[in-house]
């Protein structure tokens, strides 16, 4: 009998260890990506017709659906798809600056030290919903790609260029000095984010889910901007707050 083994998700977790990827969107979404070293492919025998039109180049093994079970943590939402494969490499902030270098209008999203898997690919989702440039990272204090962030994202981590870096303060000041004009998300910001001009280079920096920003990032931001919401609500779901903000700076 075939053995599988779930992934150590530990926060010691080797950057270069394969990862599980599951769900139909994000499966077929890193099957059509070249950059990703495919090891195994795992399916329920309903999927068998569709893997063979989409990935005919692709071996698979077909398994039922209690074995998913076994590889994939209890709640995982599989859809009798399952991907052994390697992490995505992380860009550069040089690559996210070379990539800005010929447009007069573009958005960077900033995220200081959100942690939740499942928000960070909803986010990744949203970037790529409103064509944003690129997502950057902090690489300490942020999760490394997995299964539920992938999942997540419904496979548009394939393409959405994300940015680890070491300091954010640093990356900030990087991105001024490139034409960026960087505004922090602050509930206390006396402008809302609808009012501002949305012409030129823009990065916006989102706190984690509990603390919001750390102070040195704030401090190194131009400005700070807040949502338009109701003065009843304290505020959103980092993953709800960065749709609506990137939704409002990509308007005319």
């Amino acid at each position: 009998m075939k053995k599988f083994h779930k992934p150590n998700t530990s926060s010691s977790d080797n950057k270069n260890q394969p990862l599980i990827i599951y769900g139909r969107h994000a499966v077929l979404s890193a099957l059509k990506n070249p950059k990703r070293k495919i090891q195994k492919l795992l399916i329920t025998a309903e999927n068998k017709a569709e893997i063979e039109k989409i990935a005919p180049h692709v071996p698979f093994s077909i398994i039922d659906k209690k074995d998913f079970n076994k590889i994939l943590p209890e709640d995982a939402v599989h859809q009798g798809f399952a991907l052994y494969c390697t992490r995505l490499e992380s860009y550069d902030i040089a690559d996210l600056v070379e990539m800005a270098k010929d447009k007069k209008r573009c958005c960077i999203l900033i995220l200081d030290q959100v942690t939740d898997p499942q928000n960070i690919g909803a986010i990744i989702r949203s970037c790529a919903a409103f064509d944003a440039l690129g997502l950057i990272v902090q690489d300490k204090n942020s999760p490394l790609e997995s299964g539920a962030m992938d999942k997540a994202a419904a496979g548009t981590i394939e393409f959405v260029p994300i940015a680890r870096v070491t300091n954010l303060s640093r990356t900030i000041e990087t991105l001024k000095e490139n034409g960026f004009w960087v505004m922090g998300m602050d509930g206390y910001a006396e402008t809302t984010i609808d009012k501002i001009n949305k012409d030129g280079k823009i990065a916006i920096v989102m706190g984690s889910e509990g603390k919001g920003m750390r102070r040195l990032v704030q401090e190194n931001c131009d400005s700070s901007v807040k949502l338009p919401i109701s003065p009843s609500v304290e505020s959103l779901n980092v993953s709800t707050a960065a749709a609506i903000t990137l939704y409002e700076l990509s308007k005319q």
